[in-house]
């Protein structure tokens, strides 16, 4: 069981820090919410016991060591670790995804470079590939080609992250973008990230990965058809909002060095709208085409099965309509207050 006190705890922790997920969090049924946010607030605890610990290999150790005590089911004494141990034995969640998350980690704090796209894939599997995957579960989903959707959508939104943070993560001493693509349209990779600049040369790198993402959120729609229909329009919101970033940075004429995108409310909710209106769609065919850098996340979720396969709750369930009227209500009280909010900075 997953104490209420835990997850109580970890929305602190996320509201805090994380307000982007926590308000995503709320368009999905609380039978996947909870646990979600137990298992972000888990993600969150790695990133922050590596930032604070300067980026040091051994503070990866100490969370692996956090990791088999989770799995042997005897956490630590923290909100976060009970919670997350409850989640992975709740809902089967194979050791193999978490500790590739860790690995991804690992390879930020010993500084890899990316040379190929190939490589860059196989960083973006183990750091958001894995929550795609570990979200998919959660939703009582493991058919491995539904499995390789939603690594799919993580790695299109990573793939965003990277094209939208290049300034941002080149001032910190860190380049993602392809190293091959950049002495490819004639850029040394460690002269530019000594002296991070802007000209047309990155922008084309930049559209580069923007057009690999765009393939892999196209094979993602599928995948979302074959969710349940509660979950349906709050995870084709992440999809859209997000792709809605690498657009708005071509429009903006793919400068991600000097400045940092982002997508205005006013645009947030008219996705939501389309979002709503997807999930109504008839489900596509989902597709088993399996990316290699994620074939060892889906083969270790066909290896695993859960203990139990919980029954439904007899609860009253909300309808598609219902699920639907309320994420748009929630978004628009949502972007209400971020208006008050900055009204309240300017004044």
């Amino acid at each position: 069981m997953i104490a209420a006190s835990d997850i109580t705890a970890c929305k602190e922790l996320l509201r805090g820090g994380s307000r982007t997920f926590f308000a995503a969090s709320l368009v999905l049924p609380r039978a996947v919410s909870d646990p979600a946010i137990a298992l972000y607030a888990f993600c969150r605890l790695a990133d922050d016991a590596v930032d604070l610990d300067g980026g040091r290999l051994d503070a990866v150790d100490r969370l692996r060591d956090r990791l088999d005590r989770a799995y042997a089911g005897a956490p630590l004494p923290s909100p976060t670790d009970r919670a997350f141990a409850g989640v992975v034995a709740r809902f089967a969640i194979p050791r193999e995804l978490p500790e590739a998350l860790l690995e991804g980690l690992a390879w930020d704090v010993e500084g890899r470079r990316y040379e190929t796209l190939g490589e860059l894939l196989d960083y973006a599997a183990r750091v958001a590939g894995t929550v795609g995957a570990m979200m998919s579960l959660l939703m009582r989903r493991r058919d491995p080609a539904v499995v390789a959707r939603a690594c799919d959508l993580g790695i299109a939104m990573q793939l965003t992250n990277i094209a939208r943070d290049v300034g941002e993560d080149a001032r910190a001493g860190r380049l993602y973008l392809p190293r091959q693509w950049l002495r490819e349209a004639g850029i040394d990779p460690e002269a530019w990230l000594a002296d991070p600049h802007f000209d047309v040369r990155i922008g084309e790198v930049v559209r580069r990965v923007l057009t690999i993402a765009e393939a892999f959120y196209r094979r993602s729609i599928a995948g979302i058809g074959a969710l349940p229909a509660s979950c349906r329009p709050g995870i084709h919101a992440a999809r859209l909002i997000y792709a809605e970033i690498g657009r708005e940075l071509e429009r903006e004429g793919l400068d991600s060095v000097s400045r940092r995108t982002v997508v205005s409310g006013p645009r947030k909710l008219r996705l939501l709208s389309d979002a709503l209106a997807l999930s109504f769609a008839r489900p596509g065919i989902v597709g088993d085409h399996v990316e290699p850098a994620v074939r060892f996340l889906v083969d270790a979720v066909a290896a695993s099965q859960p203990a139990v396969v919980l029954a439904n709750s007899a609860s009253r369930r909300r309808s598609v309509v219902e699920q639907a009227v309320w994420v748009l209500d929630l978004f628009e009280r949502l972007e209400r207050r971020d208006q008050l909010l900055r009204a309240g900075d300017t004044s």
